[in-house]
């Protein structure tokens, strides 16, 4: 009985030695992450970092949200923490992730739409949908890029409202009035080619009166070639009044069916 008591209280006591190991253990990689997380860092850094937080695993993890949370830290760092946490605990990571769509700083808003991307998190699709309006230009774009990527056809029409969103379009130097003679930035190009890869059913009698008209010259090709996906006809070769020709059959074979 005693031997068997003495076994016991051998084996608790090693077992609560070694969670207290584990622990300190636990603490000083968290530190040494904090630490080098912390400093500037080149694209050498970076990815010596990238290949330590892999090779901590799990334990990493502490490090990593801490790192994301905290302003302290170089906004690069706080960018390769998300997507590293997303590499470590894989799908788990998104809810935490997602939060971070809301973030006052635009890194940090875009590093989560990537991260989230990487994850294939298709059930933020409405969050993805929200970020399109971000303040943030190249939020926006990647916005886009989630949604055309991740073929969330259910978003279709939040892409197309895009067109009607002043701001993504710019005034011309020199031109006083805010409102006349905007000119399309390329996010409007990239959501006429978002809408046609969706294939937006919606969008199809709009474009088809669009490509007709002079003053949607610069955003021919992107509307021939959304067109071509939604109805799936291929324009014949040649130059825009040849393929204009053809739409303009294809509008009215719409119009009389």
């Amino acid at each position: 009985m005693k031997r068997f008591l003495l076994i016991a209280l051998l084996s608790s006591s090693l077992s609560i030695h070694a969670s207290v190991d584990a622990k300190a253990t636990d603490k000083v990689i968290t530190e040494s992450l904090l630490k080098k997380f912390s400093k500037k860092s080149d694209k050498k850094d970076l990815v010596a970092l990238k290949k330590e937080v892999l090779s901590h695993s799990g334990k990493s993890v502490p490090a990593l949200i801490q790192v994301m949370k905290s302003g302290q830290y170089p906004e690069k760092n706080r960018w390769v923490a998300t997507f590293m946490l997303g590499k470590v605990m894989g799908k788990k990571s998104a809810p935490f992730i997602s939060k971070f769509l809301k973030h006052p700083s635009w890194v940090m808003r875009m590093a989560s739409l990537k991260t989230l991307l990487a994850l294939k998190g298709s059930e933020y699709k409405r969050d993805f949908s929200e970020a399109l309006k971000d303040k943030s230009f190249i939020v926006r774009s990647q916005a886009l890029d989630n949604i055309s990527k991740l073929n969330l056809t259910s978003e279709a029409p939040f892409v197309w409202q895009m067109l009607y969103d002043k701001r993504n379009y710019y005034s011309p130097k020199g031109n006083n009035k805010k409102t006349a003679n905007l000119k399309r930035t390329n996010l409007i190009k990239k959501a006429i080619l978002t809408v046609g890869e969706l294939k937006f059913q919606k969008a199809k009698a709009p474009l088809l009166s669009m490509i007709q008209k002079d003053k949607y010259k610069d955003i021919f090709n992107e509307m021939n070639t959304s067109l071509e996906k939604i109805t799936g006809k291929k324009s014949p070769k040649g130059d825009k009044q040849v393929k204009t020709i053809f739409w303009k059959k294809i509008a009215i074979a719409n119009k009389t069916i």
